[in-house]
């Protein structure tokens, strides 16, 4: 089960959330798909500033946002008209009025989907696999993790058939329902195909009851 399922969704209403909160009844398949667009125009806008989630709730006719960065001043912008800007193309593209909320992630170096793309970006730079995942995995150690887990699926190194490679420091404890675990995965787009990474971290047991986010601020 710690092995197929994915961890978020395993702890959904016991210590993690939605990321998506609302309620519909007819318009469910096209809030949906709307949200899916939210995110991809998100993420292709912004494709340097460090987004590592974004949450999206729904009151009435209007969508709140919340974007997770390491580098809110690329999200902002000078004198906020990067955000108003962007406010704007979300207002056009799901006729509704849109809110942002910046929340900065203090410790990039513990953020698994930061780690992620990380590894990703150095993997299409021809950056050694075993190299990029090492030095990930003890930057995590060293900033506070309690255990890390890295792997990669592909042709590595530009091999004739694929494999996986992981590596795993600390403790993972994927059956611990009340166990913080953030996951994030992404793909790198190499000349000799995709690799998949898949990056674990645990932060710290916490009680049925907390569901908090850890390392983030709110910026308004």
């Amino acid at each position: 089960m710690g092995q197929k399922v994915n961890p978020i969704s395993l702890r959904l209403g016991i210590i993690k959330d939605w990321s998506s909160r609302w309620f519909a009844r007819k318009d469910y398949a096209d809030f949906l798909h709307e949200d899916i667009k939210i995110r991809k125009f998100i993420k292709n806008k912004l494709p340097f500033a460090g987004i590592s989630a974004i949450e999206i709730e729904r009151v009435g006719e209007k969508i709140r946002i919340g974007l997770h960065t390491a580098r809110p001043g690329i999200v902002i912008g000078r004198k906020g008209q990067d955000i108003d800007r962007l406010r704007t193309d979300l207002e056009e593209l799901t006729k509704k009025e849109v809110n942002i909320d910046i929340r900065e992630i203090k410790k990039p170096s513990i953020d698994a989907y930061l780690i992620a793309e990380n590894i990703a970006q150095q993997l299409v730079r021809r950056v050694g696999y075993r190299r990029a995942m090492k030095r990930a995995v003890s930057m995590a150690m060293e900033n506070g993790a309690g255990g890390v887990k890295v792997t990669c699926k592909g042709r590595l190194g530009g091999a004739e058939m694929k494999r996986t490679v992981w590596y795993r420091k600390g403790r993972v404890p994927l059956h611990t329902l009340n166990a913080d675990i953030q996951y994030g995965q992404t793909e790198a787009l190499c000349s000799y195909g995709k690799i998949g990474v898949k990056v674990l971290i645990f932060h710290k047991i916490i009680g049925a009851d907390t569901g908090e986010n850890l390392g983030t601020d709110v910026i308004s």
